[in-house]
């Protein structure tokens, strides 16, 4: 063990520009610590800068730090940005997301953890096709029990670390559930593949039930560093514990250091099992002695922070921090009431094409966040019509591409002849006359010897078992032709023997789906070339830190005469081999949940807030500002989700750089309804003194000045038109009201309706026999009542 003073001082060039919280969360002293970072802190530069302080001041081997990352792409960031830092070489280093860190892990010990060395990983569609297959195998009410909420009930309890026989059945059809989930895992098992779930919880028991491989882990990593840590699950949670220490007399004992990096004010992801109170039990549970708080800003003005901060603050169990900037208020936070969705979409368009022509403003500096998916359709019409570009961000992604899995199920069964779903996918497609009667016989002679649906298809007699041996007869083949072949010639080969190439060359609209087969040979390319490999290597082995080596192949043992994609993998902490297609599967597994960037013209970008997360743009809209739907009314019944829609304006607002634009719209036609709308609770709770209110702000929800014509959002004073007549979509102007008016309502009042009961009036608009008021009824909801109608008596 070093001494203190025997460790070599950091490069001052590594430390340069870091603010003194910053540098103290780089150099921190061995030990736990949590360092919240706020929007826009820098955390990305901490967490890589504290690696290569570790590294460049002896505290730490390569080979003994483990970093988590939540993406694919932050992991391959910060191993760039190490790489400039230091000169090492960070390939061998234990950096990247849980899944794939998981898969290492069980790669390493696959016969410890009940697993085939070549074993495959079903991504989300692949896990959905499996869990189709099962439910008609076993004639499942598909009605009663949908595929996709058996898929969900099974990945939920992967996530809380429960296997079928430790779920709690209250009911028959929980009971039914739990006895599918065991089938679907027999499944998996037979057929030699994992889920996303089953690789944490896979991972988590081999860390749990054996104590050679947790120890000889602990002893390894003695730095632990966790981005992102607010979006960490149960599961994920207690895997990190494994890896930490052990529980002795019910406290936790740790060996090494683990850092945890978040920011339990965007913790967003509570529908996908994030929980955020895993930063409390961090600090709890691990007697964090050291907490640093990031809080100045680098990316927003201080009108757009200081409304994200007193936003986040009405939210209660805050770990607590408050976002500056030295970088001056800016421009006022912009709000607009709207009469209706159409002139609310006509309104963002008007500005941002006056943003472009005079700003000037990249469109891909310009973004529109919502909550619903279902907002977008009125924005991108008003797009659209007004010839401005724009990109739908997280649309279809790569590898979920059809023609990309078809592609990628071929070659998932030259390395795994047993997988099912793979067999499934493909077995007639393209179509070479299998029907749905010989598959059914195919699964019934598979079920009924306990194999594989490969190894049963000399069950099947007569036509369809001949078309069917067809089939295993081409891939047997496809497998014999790329024996000793590089990955872009396997890949060649497998689109051309298969069929899809000849498939899509004959189908009408085909050329897009040839033009994506080719970018699959390219990405097998990128694959090899960015692990630095070389175009006709998939892998060099490895040294004892995990580092690639770079002598000669006969230096390390292999053959001289075959080129290096031909080698197999060779992971030094077992020895063990992975073939160099295998690896390729594995990383495009792995990639199907990570946006791919998309090159084009310069467009406007849309998203939903969730998709925002990790995001800026020097200029946001956030549009759909009402009650019901954002905040959203699934979200409004308690407390807890409440405050997960407050963290979640929260980022919204966040991702703004320069200007940020707040929008609410009276009524808007959603889900195939006109709602009249209430404006969201959230504009009471944003600093007034940050707001320039475009439009008069009305006092009370709901109501709305005639006048809704605003001055220019760009300019400081009033634009001539904003391109669309407002009058067109508004309902027939509302004389205002008489100061006694007839029906004796006012807002606030407590009223009793015959069929709703009682009540509490929100909004009152109209007169005479257009009068109308809107009411909250505990029991029914928010209605809105016509006053000559519906007979409300007030509650004294």
């Amino acid at each position: 063990m070093h001494s203190p003073e025997s460790f070599p001082p950091a490069p001052a060039a590594l430390l340069q520009g870091l603010n003194p919280e910053q540098l103290a969360a780089v150099t921190l002293p061995a030990g736990h610590a949590l360092i919240l970072a706020g929007a826009g802190s820098g955390k990305t530069r901490v967490l890589t800068t504290r690696i290569a302080w570790l590294l460049s001041t002896g505290h730490a081997t390569p080979g003994g730090i483990l970093a988590v990352t939540f993406t694919n792409k932050a992991a391959k960031e910060m191993l760039t940005r190490l790489s400039a830092m230091l000169p090492i070489n960070v390939r061998g280093m234990w950096i990247g997301t849980f899944h794939g860190l998981c898969n290492r892990m069980l790669r390493a010990h696959h016969k410890l953890a009940g697993l085939p060395q070549s074993f495959q990983i079903l991504d989300t569609q692949d896990q959905l096709s499996a869990v189709k297959r099962l439910c008609k195998q076993f004639n499942v009410d598909e009605e009663r029990f949908p595929p996709k909420q058996l898929a969900y009930f099974i990945a939920g309890c992967k996530e809380e670390g429960l296997r079928p026989r430790d779920v709690e059945v209250h009911d028959s059809d929980t009971r039914k559930k739990v006895e599918l989930y065991q089938l679907y895992e027999e499944q998996c098992q037979r057929e030699g593949v994992v889920d996303f779930g089953e690789l944490m919880l896979r991972s988590f028991e081999l860390l749990r039930d054996n104590d050679p491989v947790r120890v000889h882990y602990q002893r390894r990593f003695r730095h632990i560093l966790v981005d992102e840590f607010q979006d960490t699950n149960r599961l994920q949670y207690a895997w990190l514990k494994q890896l930490a220490g052990d529980v002795v007399d019910g406290r936790l004992v740790t060996q090494g250091g683990v850092i945890a990096v978040g920011d339990d004010d965007q913790s967003i992801y509570a529908f996908r099992g994030a929980r955020v109170g895993n930063m409390q039990d961090f600090v709890r549970e691990f007697d964090v002695r050291h907490q640093i708080k990031l809080e100045q800003n680098y990316r927003s003005y201080s009108n757009i922070l200081d409304s994200a901060n007193a936003l986040i603050a009405h939210n209660s169990r805050r770990l607590g921090k408050n976002l500056r900037t030295t970088q001056g208020p800016g421009e006022p936070v912009r709000v607009y009431e709207a009469p209706t969705d159409l002139a609310e979409a006509q309104w963002i368009v008007d500005e941002i094409r006056q943003l472009v022509r005079e700003g000037p403003m990249p469109r891909s500096e310009i973004a529109v966040l919502y909550r619903s998916n279902a907002q977008s359709r009125v924005i991108e019409s008003a797009l659209f019509n007004a010839s401005v570009p724009y990109r739908v961000y997280g649309g279809l992604r790569f590898f979920e591409r059809a023609e990309i899995k078809h592609a990628l199920a071929y070659l998932r069964l030259l390395e795994n002849p047993h997988d099912d779903t793979s067999f499934m996918r493909v077995v007639n497609f393209p179509p070479r006359g299998i029907g749905a009667r010989t598959l059914e016989q195919l699964q019934d002679a598979a079920r009924g010897s306990g194999c594989s649906l490969h190894d049963a298809v000399s069950s099947v007699p007569g036509k369809a078992g001949a078309n069917l041996g067809a089939f295993v007869a081409m891939v047997d083949v496809m497998r014999e032709q790329t024996q000793g072949r590089n990955l872009r010639a396997i890949i060649g080969q497998v689109l051309e023997s298969s069929g899809l190439l000849e498939h899509y060359r004959n189908e009408k609209e085909g050329a897009d789906r040839l033009e994506n087969l080719d970018e699959l040979i390219s990405a097998a390319e990128s694959f090899v070339t960015q692990e630095g490999f070389g175009r006709d290597a998939v892998a060099l082995p490895l040294d004892e830190t995990g580092a690639a080596l770079t002598q000669s192949p006969a230096s390390q043992g292999l053959d001289p005469n075959r080129p290096l994609l031909q080698q197999p993998l060779v992971d030094t902490d077992t020895g063990e081999t992975l073939s160099p297609l295998a690896a390729f599967l594995t990383h495009a597994a792995l990639e199907a949940g990570d946006n791919q960037a998309q090159a084009g013209q310069d467009a406007v970008q849309l998203m939903t807030v969730h998709a925002s997360k990790g995001l800026e743009f020097d200029c946001v809209f956030i549009g759909g500002m009402e009650e019901g739907l954002f905040p959203h009314e699934n979200a409004m019944s308690d407390q807890g989700g409440l405050e997960e829609e407050r963290r979640l304006m929260y980022v919204a607002i966040t991702r703004a750089r320069k200007r940020l634009y707040l929008s609410h719209a009276q009524t808007r036609l959603l889900h195939g309804q006109t709602r009249y709308n209430v404006r969201s609770r959230f504009f009471d709770e944003l600093p007034e003194e940050a707001l320039k209110w475009l439009t008069p702000r009305q006092q009370g929800f709901g109501s709305y000045a005639p006048d809704s014509r605003a001055a220019s959002a760009y300019g400081a004073g009033a634009r001539a038109g904003f391109g669309f007549n407002a009058a067109a979509f508004a309902s027939p102007p509302v004389p205002p009201r008489k100061e006694e008016p007839a029906h004796g309502l006012r807002v606030g009042l407590a009223v009793f309706h015959t069929k709703f009961g009682e009540g509490k009036v929100l909004a009152i608009e109209g007169q005479g026999d257009d009068a109308r008021a809107q009411v909250h009824f505990p029991r029914h909801g928010t209605k809105w009542l016509a006053l000559s109608v519906a007979k409300l008596t007030v509650v004294e």
